[in-house]
């Protein structure tokens, strides 16, 4: 009876934890992932200040949200909880600040990263008296990453390449050229670190290079209206992306 006893507690307990919900996944990082979830007004805002409860706009207008739809759409079963962090204008290092509250204290199953282009921007910004220091960028990005496996040894990885296109008003823009270097090698770093910890690599900069040479459009806005952020069309090929590499 005794053994009867424990096994049927077993399964409760078992029922119970499938109960109280899936994967728990968490993306993170700059204006591209944003997609102004939770924001009532168009100026960035800390997490601490946007909506967590309205889920008409709860994970913003981007490549992340139709991740969600997906998911959520084909799989109800599943019990999938989604959280967006991605905060406008933000780089490696405003992550690296904000990372024990929107990253480790959600406690993700796992966690995607898409940031980088910021940080070319300002530098670009910049007196650029020094080079851009792409090992102190690459140290700080394995640093956050560390923090996260050691909160959950089990956290499946998936990094985004940041990517830069010469369409829109970024054509008027003389320093693209050293931007796209700039950002290439970010992306080539991103490539490698996932290489290292085992993690998922999503080669956005590649699949817009490739759509924006293979794929004739009425005008080169198309994909990227402003040389950085995708438009609908954009999102939706890097949602195709995410949901095919990352496979959940």
């Amino acid at each position: 009876m005794k053994r009867i006893g424990t096994f049927v507690i077993v399964i409760l307990c078992t029922m119970l934890w499938a109960h109280a919900g899936g994967l728990r996944v968490l993306f993170i990082g700059d204006s591209i992932t944003d997609g102004n979830w939770g924001n009532a007004c168009g100026m960035p805002k800390p997490t601490s200040e946007r909506s967590l409860w309205d889920m008409n706009h709860i994970y913003g207008s981007g490549y992340m949200y139709l991740c969600v739809s997906h998911y959520q759409g084909s799989f109800p079963e599943k019990g999938y909880e989604f959280f967006n962090r991605g905060i406008s204008g933000n780089t490696l290092q405003d992550l690296e600040k904000r990372w024990e509250g929107d990253a480790l204290e959600m406690k993700p199953d796992v966690l995607s990263v898409l940031v980088g282009t910021n940080d070319v921007h300002y530098y670009l910004q910049s007196d650029k008296k020094e080079p851009f220091d792409f090992e102190t960028w690459e140290k700080r990005y394995r640093s956050l990453l560390d923090r996260s496996l050691q909160a959950n040894p089990k956290l499946k990885i998936v990094l985004g390449a940041p990517f830069v296109a010469n369409v829109g008003n970024m054509r008027k823009s003389d320093d693209f050229p050293e931007r796209d270097a700039l950002v290439r090698r970010c992306a080539a770093i991103v490539e490698r670190i996932a290489a290292d910890y085992h993690a998922v690599y999503l080669p956005y900069n590649t699949m817009f290079d490739e759509i924006l040479k293979s794929t004739p459009t009425s005008k080169d806005t198309y994909w990227i209206w402003d040389g950085i952020h995708p438009t609908p069309a954009g999102h939706k090929r890097m949602a195709d992306m995410w949901i095919k590499y990352v496979n959940l």
